[in-house]
């Protein structure tokens, strides 16, 4: 297979087609990683949560990334990374159009609040539903993707099942010339 750099329009494609990325942040050197629905807008990532420890963590800590990808197969694959600061749109009047912004896009999805209340009766927290509409300000984007290489492709047996005649450890070992 051959591994590609995706231009920014290729990203945004693949972001546009997403409905579900991995948001990772950071706390006291500590990463975490958790899955969020999203939709892009221009030069922003919109969602929503309830408060929580991601919640809290980007409020120490705007940096994060947010990755998606698409797998075909084991060789036909692409994958996104957004990197970018968070930014809470509070229940103000000078969020009040952000806000509706994210309420209008997200609600395309079915259920798009269900994993942030979801949380809530996970960890038996008696806590009130805090709807937090946040964006993700994209700083700068970066995607690869992976193509079928047709020399790759005439290993495959003549019966189809897939199974490549020469053994996965010798492709590779072959790829980087030992």
């Amino acid at each position: 297979m051959f591994i590609q750099l995706m231009r920014d329009a290729e990203c945004r494609e693949a972001l546009e087609r997403a409905t579900i990325g991995r948001l990772a942040c950071a706390k006291d050197q500590q990463p975490y990683v958790v899955p969020i629905y999203f939709m892009l807008d221009g030069n922003h990532l919109y969602s929503f949560a309830n408060l929580g420890q991601k919640v809290e963590w980007m409020r120490e800590n705007p940096r994060v990334c947010v990755e998606v990808d698409e797998r075909i197969a084991h060789d036909q694959w692409q994958s996104v990374i957004v990197f970018g600061e968070y930014e809470e749109l509070l229940d103000l009047p000078k969020y009040a159009m952000a806000r509706e912004r994210a309420h209008e896009m997200l609600k395309q999805h079915p259920m798009w609040w269900e994993p942030a209340c979801a949380a809530c009766e996970l960890d038996n927290k008696p806590r009130g539903v805090t709807p937090i509409f946040y964006r993700i300000n994209i700083t700068r984007m970066t995607g690869h993707r992976a193509i079928p290489n047709q020399a790759d492709a005439s290993l495959q047996n003549v019966e189809g099942q897939g199974e490549s005649v020469e053994s996965w450890w010798a492709q590779i070992l072959r790829h980087i010339g030992l």
